[in-house]
C-alpha cells in the first residue's frame, strides 16, 4: 500500500504552502532547492517542513490538502503547534453583536 503524504511547509515570508505527495522527503527537497520555478515556493525559499500527515489512501489525502488550504492562518497555526482541541472553535463564525 502507497504511502501519501500532506504537508504545511513554512516559507521565508513567513506564508504557508499546504501540498500532497507520495514521496515526502523527495518533495521537501524540490521545495528547498527550487527544483520547480513555477512553484508557489520558489521565490520564498528558504522553506521549513512544519507540519505532516500520513494517509494510505491517497484520495483522502488530495481531501485533506484541499480542507487546509481553505483553513484561516489561526487554524493552521494551531495545526502545526499540535493544538487539534482549539480546531473546532477556530472553524466557527464569529458574528457580530
Amino acid at each position: 500500500m502507497q504511502k501519501s503524504f500532506v504537508y504545511i511547509l513554512t516559507c521565508a515570508d513567513n506564508s504557508y504552502y499546504t501540498g500532497v505527495t507520495s514521496n515526502l522527503i523527495k518533495r521537501l527537497e524540490q521545495h528547498i532547492s527550487g527544483f520547480f520555478k513555477d512553484c508557489y515556493t520558489y521565490t520564498k525559499r528558504p522553506v521549513e517542513l512544519s507540519f505532516y500527515a500520513e494517509f494510505t489512501d491517497i484520495q483522502m489525502a488530495i481531501d485533506w490538502e484541499k480542507k487546509i488550504k481553505k483553513w484561516s492562518r489561526a487554524k493552521k497555526e494551531a495545526l502545526i503547534k499540535g493544538n487539534f482541541e482549539a480546531l473546532p472553535n477556530l472553524s466557527k463564525k464569529k458574528f457580530s453583536k
